[in-house]
């Protein structure tokens, strides 16, 4: 076995996508982009909620930060995988895998906070509708926003501190086209079964609680969205948190199948499928689905564009 070789190692070698390497210049160009309308669509976002007095609202406060941590999670793991693909196969430092593994994780809590607050937020502009303005001010906005992203840098500290203290010797192939939780394992030559519990638990305040917050506040909009007697009424209500809730559908249910289910199960290539998912397509359909479903971000991209128009026409 690997492990009876105890010489520590310094770099590891990603393989990405092995048996696809015949395709390697149409996955290259596929990735690539994707990955440059998901950066396009996500900072587009981002400044028509600076740009446009439309869509000056906590909801889009919140979506701004969401496409932030959709840039910051493609970005930690799309441009390497790319030179993986292209060199097929590359080198990164132990540490350097370590660090991407860290922000990866940070990135996840830190989505799963704002995705919690988003639903909060729909939760009191559907539920306590009176009360929304005064309850949901830009104080509080702000503070929800920077606990969300300390929270997402802070816990992540209880699964990688860990995982940054075992000793990694021998074998330095990962099956992968990043350094994820199940290789860093499998190369270990520490017993892992301590830390794999650790990152099990850690999971459950930073993954499984704001995905239960998200599922009781939405049975409350649910209840309360079928107790208005219009249909038209209904219909609005539930086009407002729509978008939230197709997001959320999508991002846990990969995330999920990734990380809540015993690793060890899971074979190399439904691994590297699911973190596709969650790496790459997930951050590019986010801004797709709040500029498909949403009036607001429609009516301020034709606001801007239509006074860049007037501005060249003068």
């Amino acid at each position: 076995m690997y492990k009876r070789n105890l010489t520590a190692i310094t770099e590891f070698l990603l393989l990405g996508f092995e048996n696809l390497h015949a395709f390697k210049c149409i996955l290259f160009l596929l990735f690539l982009i994707i990955y440059i309308f998901t950066l396009v669509g996500n900072l587009i976002i981002i400044a028509l909620v600076f740009l446009s007095h439309y869509l000056q609202s906590p909801m889009y406060f919140f979506l701004s930060h969401l496409s932030l941590s959709d840039l910051l999670l493609t970005t930690n793991a799309v441009p390497n995988m790319l030179r993986v693909i292209l060199e097929e196969g590359s080198t990164m430092s132990v540490n350097g895998c370590l660090t991407q593994f860290y922000l990866l994780c940070s990135c996840t809590i830190a989505e799963c906070f704002l995705l919690m607050v988003m639903s909060y937020d729909r939760y009191l502009a559907i539920c306590i509708p009176l009360r929304y303005s005064s309850i949901m001010r830009h104080t509080l906005c702000l503070i929800l926003v920077l606990l969300s992203w300390t929270l997402g840098s802070m816990l992540p500290l209880m699964a990688v501190i860990p995982v940054f203290h075992l000793h990694f010797c021998g074998a330095n192939v990962i099956d992968h086209f990043y350094c994820d939780f199940a290789p860093l394992m499998e190369l270990s030559c520490s017993d892992t079964s301590l830390v794999e519990r650790e990152v099990f638990v850690s999971s459950i305040p930073t993954v499984v609680f704001p995905f239960v917050f998200i599922i009781v506040t939405y049975a409350y909009i649910f209840f309360t969205i079928m107790n208005i007697s219009s249909t038209t009424g209904r219909k609005k209500a539930f086009s407002t948190c729509s978008s939230h809730l197709a997001v959320v559908s999508a991002y846990y249910g990969t995330l999920i199948i990734k990380y809540m289910t015993p690793f060890k199960g899971h074979s190399v290539a439904i691994n590297k499928a699911v973190s596709l998912l969650y790496t790459v397509f997930t951050p590019l359909f986010n801004p797709i689905i709040y500029s498909l479903r949403n009036k607001e971000i429609k009516v301020a991209i034709q606001k801007i564009f239509w006074l860049k128009t007037k501005v060249l026409e003068m």
